[in-house]
């Protein structure tokens, strides 16, 4: 038997298809692979050299230039195919076609992904036929493709009993966020979920929120209309810690506070704790004041030392507010640029609402800026008892007026000294569980959280879920439609049947 009789490019074949074998079936044992590679290109190259003359001739033939130049064709085909899949791989478009574009990752979740300190490994626990499982890979998939840190598992607890028992998962449809030994579980896909156990999992301590106690303020644990329940749990969705403290018993503000809240107090705030909170935000604290018209709570000895105040009377508004709703019930569309109000674009309800004032002779060190205001055809109203129809224009105070706003000081403290900051608005109803969940009501909140907290790399996680969001018109937009739907466009249909009426009868 000579080389040319031995088959050895069929030799090389089958010992190239033993070499693909062993590499998935003991991947570690390398040399295996590599020897059976080796000796089967060796055949191949062996074969090329026996056959050189024959290969020659074969190559001269009309038919075979043809038959290789149609199999080039096929190859730059096949491999124009490989590179767009390629590229397509690594640099993925999506368009999401639904209506609240559902699909869609918010803006600041995009910069917290791009932000991430360390890798976050996601195994999820569903299975393919529960409701949750394709809401959890459409999201994941945009998080995964928006940051290489991200990984993701899916893990079928009744294939596999053993991992979820490990996990200690007792529901299907579950999440686990891990980074750097901690653990952050959540038992659904929205993106609000999703985007606080990876701000939770990713830090290393927590941000401490305190509410203010002792004065007749809403109760964070209240889960009636009137309680900040629902605003805790936004808050300890977006990696806070939040926590109460009561300044009649502790004599200073803890250390480590990252924001101190004084949400709607009833009854007055003491001088002395007055003073404690002032001393708190000399020291580079953040302070949250949420301040109800007609209250006793007396803050204007806290405010006037910033050049703060808080007007009389209450906001009335007769453009911008809610429809069929009382004058007092203000749907703010106007804000300030700022880095609070940067990303809103809904309106803001405040129900009840008093205005802030500004001193610039008293407050000359801090950088005042008013977040959110009313419509020029606004006022305070000072006279409460009787019902608002008209502005009064030697008692009441002309509009428009700034029921938000927010100070820092204007010279940047020195490095790594903390900076003090205040955020004043004038109604603390709008965080509360009857309306913390209005379109722009908890955006409003987060973000003078997020602000106040210094991350502005995050600045309030507020994503888009695939909620209603429906349009509330204003008095004058009401109207409009009121005109447009039920007379105007009435009327044109019997006018243009009319005309059609009058033209037949003539024919």
């Amino acid at each position: 038997m000579t080389l040319k009789t031995l088959p050895l490019g069929v030799i090389g074949l089958v010992l190239a298809a033993a070499g693909a074998v062993a590499y998935s079936l003991v991947p570690e044992k390398l040399w295996l692979t590599g020897l059976l590679e080796g000796v089967a290109l060796l055949c191949f190259l062996i074969s090329v050299i026996a056959h050189f003359s024959g290969l020659k001739a074969f190559s001269a033939r009309r038919s075979t230039r043809v038959g290789a130049n149609s199999l080039l064709m096929i190859l730059l085909f096949v491999g124009i195919l490989v590179i767009v899949n390629f590229l397509a791989a690594r640099h993925s478009i999506r368009w999401d076609l639904s209506e609240n574009q559902n699909f869609t990752l918010a803006p600041q979740t995009h910069r917290l992904l791009r932000s991430l300190p360390r890798d976050v490994t996601i195994t999820v626990f569903t299975r393919e036929k529960d409701p949750g499982y394709q809401s959890y890979k459409e999201r994941l998939d945009s998080y995964r493709q928006a940051s290489s840190k991200i990984s993701v598992e899916f893990v079928d607890p009744e294939r596999q009993p053993k991992i979820a028992q490990q996990y200690g998962i007792t529901r299907t449809d579950t999440a686990v966020f891990e980074s750097a030994g901690q653990s952050v579980r959540v038992s659904a896909p929205s993106e609000v979920e999703l985007t606080g156990a990876l701000i939770r999992v990713s830090q290393d301590g927590k941000k401490r929120v305190l509410f203010l106690e002792g004065h007749g303020e809403p109760s964070l644990d209240d889960r009636e209309r009137t309680g900040l329940s629902a605003a805790r749990e936004i808050l300890f969705k977006q990696g806070y810690d939040v926590g109460t403290l009561s300044l009649l018993k502790e004599p200073v503000v803890p250390d480590r506070t990252a924001i101190l809240v004084v949400a709607g107090p009833r009854r007055p705030v003491t001088a002395e704790e007055q003073e404690r909170i002032h001393t708190y935000v000399e020291k580079g604290g953040h302070l949250l004041l949420l301040i109800d018209p007609d209250t006793q709570a007396d803050l204007n000895p806290l405010l006037k030392r910033w050049g703060l105040g808080v007007g009389p009377g209450a906001l009335v508004d007769l453009q911008d507010r809610l429809a069929q709703g009382d004058l007092t019930s203000l749907l703010v569309r106007t804000f300030t640029e700022h880095e609070i109000t940067q990303d809103l674009s809904a309106a803001v309800l405040f129900p009840l609402a008093r205005h802030i004032t500004f001193d610039e002779q008293a407050g000359s060190a801090w950088d005042f800026v008013p977040l959110a205001r009313t419509s020029p055809n606004s006022w305070a109203e000072t006279d409460l008892k009787g019902r608002v129809v008209n502005l009064d224009e030697k008692e009441d105070i002309k509009g428009p007026l700034p029921m938000a706003a927010a100070i820092a000081p204007k010279v940047a403290p020195e490095e790594g000294k903390p900076r003090p900051a205040v955020v004043v608005i004038g109604n603390s109803t709008f965080a509360t569980n009857a309306f913390v969940n209005f379109p722009g009501n908890s955006d409003f909140f987060l973000h003078s959280a997020g602000w106040l907290a210094e991350e502005r790399n995050i600045l309030a996680i507020v994503p888009r879920d695939s909620a209603l969001r429906p349009f509330t018109p204003n008095p004058l937009q009401e109207r409009a439609l009121l005109y447009l739907q039920v007379i105007l466009l009435p009327a044109a249909m019997v006018f243009s049947g009319f005309i059609v009426w009058r033209r037949r009868r003539r024919l």
